[in-house]
């Protein structure tokens, strides 16, 4: 965590783009990573209920998307999940689909997708404060973040599971082809969410230390995060309520119980 290193997790961006579950944000986007991404075996099983997009309602047919020109379709679809202004904006990328397909295996791989999604960054660097000689994270880093919490809060959670239903078969298509032919995309979807979901809620301040070239935790718990789970501590305690709030509400509408979730 350098102050000269601009750190944006927009888990959001991707609900918003492809409405689904995730990652978050929903997204994880980093100017420049303070560690090399580690891959993490993910063992956990979690059943998705793929025939209703909620309780006496059937699935919404699939749109048949080219993938190659699918920019336009998930930019007039994405635009009604929420009235937010800054999400337009945040439709202007190109190659959606495949971005952030590409980004949410990053996530589920425990690292950290900056190469998929740069189409937001945060006003400002990170700082910190020294209060009593101990180094603390400066809580004034954490309002950077609060837009992107903002229109993650703001997604219609039914309409956004209906259009993941719906461009289903084309984040298929884009996971096949960064060589995943045999496994469906929902299953690494579902890592990621319980990825973000296991990023504990501080109250706390917490403590950093100068490593090399960046901050790192103080507390080896949260030092052992992998880099995506770090981009959302970072993001600061209400922002991490509000995201995780609305990933657990995606997550159930998706058919996910919430006794299958990360607690």
């Amino acid at each position: 965590m350098d102050e000269k290193k601009k750190v944006v997790f927009t888990v959001v961006a991707f609900f918003v783009l492809i409405a689904v579950v995730i990652a978050l944000y929903f997204l994880v986007l980093q100017k420049k990573p303070d560690e090399p991404a580690e891959s993490v075996e993910i063992k956990q099983d979690i059943p998705i209920e793929e025939e209703t997009v909620e309780e006496g309602i059937q699935t919404p047919e699939p749109l048949q998307v080219d993938l190659d020109n699918s920019d336009d379709v998930v930019r007039a679809r994405g635009v009604e999940l929420s009235s937010h202004a800054a999400l337009r904006q945040w439709l202007e990328s190109e190659d959606l689909i495949r971005s952030l397909v590409a980004a949410i295996v990053n996530i589920a791989n425990g690292e950290t997708p900056r190469s998929h999604i740069d189409f937001f960054e945060p006003e400002g660097n990170f700082d910190v404060v020294v209060r009593d000689g101990i180094v603390l994270i400066d809580p004034a880093s954490y309002e950077r973040y609060n837009l992107v919490a903002d229109v993650f809060s703001s997604l219609n959670a039914k309409l956004t599971v209906r259009l993941y239903w719906q461009l289903s078969p084309a984040l298929q298509e884009a996971y096949k082809e960064l060589g995943y032919p045999d496994r469906a995309f929902q299953e690494t979807l579902v890592d990621a969410v319980v990825r973000l979901l296991k990023v504990p809620v501080l109250d706390e301040n917490i403590e950093v230390e100068k490593d090399v070239v960046a901050y790192k935790f103080v507390d080896p718990r949260l030092e052992s995060l992998n880099p995506s789970q770090k981009n959302l501590l970072r993001m600061g305690p209400e922002n991490v309520e509000i995201i995780q709030a609305k990933l657990r509400e995606l997550a159930q509408a998706l058919g996910i119980p919430e006794s299958e979730l990360p607690q």
